[in-house]
């Protein structure tokens, strides 16, 4: 760990001032040394009090992966932060073909080229938005595997209630919504080993606005998308949602009562409400009846029962919801 880490970290976890003086001892470098690594940490959007008696931490929304590695610590996770990526899928993905199993978890502060399913953009933001993906290397055939969008959305809906009070729902199968607009998107993607048939690797990527202000989002989203905090003054940091998020999902993974289910159908949208989707170039009208065990949307229309898996077909029109149409 770097001096510059170790400032860090020292003065996140005192609440009280510490002075230079004091740190360079704990430390067993030179004042200088600290003085530039509080130079260096501000300059990066780190937040600091100046006092006479020395310096305290003052909450700052920049990406840490020393905080959020720390936080993780008990799921063996490895994190890397960028600035800025094209797709962090895309660094994930690149990760996914080197050797290791542990869990790697990428961040970026904006995308390039976010998207969601079916390849939709999804509007990106530097320092107001949470881009991520989390790389798993399951070794499991796909009937095998868990229902990790189910789990990451209900991981998502869980962390944002906990940490802000904010009551989230879920549309089928995988976007985050807040006072009828979308919040959050979720996308999952799996890659397979030819030879053994199983799933080699499962990433799942999570962009969430988070402190967008509603006026920064363009005209053809605005009534469609919003934030977390849509005034812009966000009450936690993007580091606390980001670790809240994970721990909910690896819990919910290791669950075997699979509690993450119960969540998912309480905080739908769409069950028991009229439904329109298209399945093979055909439009169909009916009622969404439940979710069944492998995350399949059931709907009732006057033809038939319908199990609408996701990546088949994708809900057009919910009932009361005119904005999911192009969410």
């Amino acid at each position: 760990m770097t001096t510059k880490a170790k400032v860090l970290h020292l003065l996140k976890n005192n609440s009280t001032f510490l002075s230079g003086e004091k740190i360079a001892q704990q430390l067993n470098v030179s004042r200088t040394s600290i003085w530039k690594a509080i130079k260096e940490l501000e300059k990066e959007g780190f937040r600091f009090e100046h006092q006479a008696k020395g310096y305290r931490y003052l909450p700052s929304d920049v990406l840490d992966p020393v905080e959020i590695s720390h936080e993780l610590s008990l799921f063996d996770t490895q994190v890397t932060v960028l600035a800025q990526s094209e797709s962090t899928m895309k660094d994930a993905k690149l990760a996914s073909t080197m050797d290791t199993m542990k869990p790697s978890l990428f961040i970026a502060d904006t995308q390039e080229q976010a998207h969601g399913r079916f390849g939709r953009s999804f509007f990106a933001q530097p320092g107001q938005g949470i881009y991520m993906s989390l790389l798993l290397h399951p070794q499991k055939h796909f009937e095998e595997l868990p229902q990790y969008t189910l789990i990451a959305a209900s991981a998502c809906v869980k962390a944002i209630e906990e940490m802000t009070g904010k009551h989230a729902m879920i549309k089928w199968v995988n976007d985050i919504y807040l006072d009828g607009r979308k919040v959050c998107g979720i996308l999952s993607e799996a890659v397979s080993d030819m030879e053994t048939g199983e799933i080699r690797s499962v990433i799942i990527g999570v962009g969430l606005n988070f402190s967008i202000p509603q006026t920064q989002f363009p005209d053809d989203i605005q009534q469609k998308a919003t934030s977390l905090f849509p005034d812009g003054e966000a009450m936690i940091t993007r580091n606390q949602l980001i670790c809240s998020i994970w721990k909910h999902f690896f819990t919910y993974l290791a669950d075997p009562t699979k509690a993450y289910f119960d969540l998912y159908k309480e905080r739908s949208f769409v069950l028991g409400k009229s439904v329109s989707f298209s399945q093979k170039g055909t439009t169909y009208h009916g009622i969404a009846q439940s979710i069944g065990p492998k995350g399949e949307l059931i709907v009732d229309t006057p033809e038939q029962r319908f199990q609408l898996l996701s990546g088949e077909v994708s809900l057009t029109e919910i009932d009361g919801l005119p904005s999911a149409k192009r969410g």
